[in-house]
């Protein structure tokens, strides 16, 4: 019988959720793309597809930056949604003190936009290693 109870308790934790995976990201934002973005991301799965959250760092490198670089830390995280057809990307994005929802269709190379809250469309391209 302890056999048994032993072998159910190895089959359950075998075919238990993966293991979380962490990911690279790397992007840029604005009408100019004058944001890059680099983080490292956990991969998850969940019931309704795969969830990825971590730190990532804006740096703006847009013509405006007369001292240099600015870097701003922040989180993102985003839920990719399975279909049969394409997988949508519903996200948040946060950086110094604002908060942006993004969505668009997932692929390792995904186009998208942020909605901020003062400015919304803005574009978004994230590359996913």
């Amino acid at each position: 019988m302890l056999k048994i109870l032993a072998g159910l308790i190895a089959l359950g934790l075998a075919s238990g959720p993966a293991l979380a995976q962490i990911r690279q990201v790397t992007g840029t934002g604005g009408f100019l793309s004058e944001w890059e973005l680099r983080g490292t991301l956990t991969e998850r799965d969940t019931p309704g597809g795969r969830a990825f959250s971590g730190p990532v760092v804006w740096k703006h490198i847009g013509l405006c930056s007369v001292n240099g670089p600015q870097e701003t830390r922040g989180d993102m995280s985003y839920e990719i949604a399975r279909s049969n057809v394409t997988s949508l990307v519903k996200g948040i994005v946060s950086f110094g003190d604002a908060q942006c929802t993004f969505s668009g269709n997932f692929s390792d190379n995904m186009v998208g936009h942020l909605d901020c809250p003062d400015a919304k469309g803005v574009p978004l391209s994230l590359q996913l290693k």
